[in-house]
């Protein structure tokens, strides 16, 4: 018979904190299952212009708050009307089709080393929750923390339940969690990969910057934290990222452009193709 282990003192577990964008999963995650859902006809092509012109002025001028709060008002207003099931089952082929095959190794053998020790785990992120959590539980993570959309019935409201998870709101979720868990924050870990990040990182006793970009680099020099980058050779892993991430947009604003121009030709094709057919009794035949 197995003894049982006895239960640790209150506020003495240790925990590791992920942020998951850069740090986990190379890109947005939430941007790849958007692209599941556009090819699974869940936008319009007026949804995917506003995103690649959110996204074009990210790129362009940088985070703002109120690039932030446009980017929330814009994702809450689509998914109003949702079913919470079917955008739950869609992340699960996301995640087997892009996902999977966009996790750092590097990044996954740090989560696995904290499980072996019995540390908890946990996803904190300012996409959308139910993102978090599938990559958690697909991962082995205890958990996940993230943006929460309200839901009514098993639909989505398009109302936000608190505030996005993002910046100090992280440290502040972490440190309600380490409460509520009584986890020991000074024993703890934290990884990142930006200045939104720094927050959350210096929430614990034990931070680390994971494919950090420039400000948060220096920032992780000035204050002696470890510094990890699992983006290959490529030195310039983070700017290929920014020109993919601009690339695409770009490319999704074109296709928008060439779909209004198409739409906004097409009648006059018609009447062209109308008159033409007039003029010759044979075309109407055929």
């Amino acid at each position: 018979m197995t003894a049982r282990q006895p239960a640790p003192e209150p506020g003495t577990r240790i925990a590791a904190f992920f942020d998951v964008d850069n740090t986990i999963i190379r890109g947005a995650s939430a941007f790849h299952i958007a692209r599941g859902l556009k090819q699974r006809g869940f936008f319009t092509n007026r949804d995917l212009f506003h995103f690649a012109w959110e996204q074009f002025k990210y790129n362009i001028f940088g985070e703002s708050k109120e690039q932030m709060a446009s980017l929330r008002s814009e994702a809450l207003s689509i998914v109003k009307g949702w079913s919470v099931a079917e955008m739950n089952a869609i992340g699960e082929e996301v995640y087997d089709e892009v996902l999977a095959l966009r996790i750092f190794p590097g990044t996954k053998a740090i989560i696995d080393e904290h499980r072996a020790q019995g540390h908890e785990v946990w996803l904190v992120t300012a996409s959308p929750v139910e993102i978090g959590r599938l990559i958690a539980r697909r991962l082995g993570a205890t958990g996940a923390l993230g943006t929460v959309a309200e839901q009514k019935g098993g639909y989505y409201t398009g109302v936000l339940v608190g505030s996005m998870l993002h910046g100090s709101h992280k440290a502040d979720a972490v440190t309600v969690l380490a409460e509520e868990r009584d986890l020991a924050l000074r024993s703890s870990f934290a990884y990142g990969d930006s200045m939104n990040d720094a927050h959350m990182l210096e929430t614990v006793g034990h931070p680390c910057a994971i494919n950090p970009d420039r400000r948060l680099r220096a920032h992780a020099r000035r204050c002696g934290w470890p510094v990890k980058d699992f983006r290959g050779r490529n030195s310039q892993g983070r700017r290929s990222i920014a020109r993919a991430s601009m690339t695409g947009s770009v490319w999704a604003l074109m296709q928008v452009l060439r779909g209004i121009k198409r739409a906004l030709l097409a009648p006059f094709r018609r009447g062209r193709g109308d008159d033409l057919a007039a003029d010759n009794p044979q075309a109407r035949k055929l």
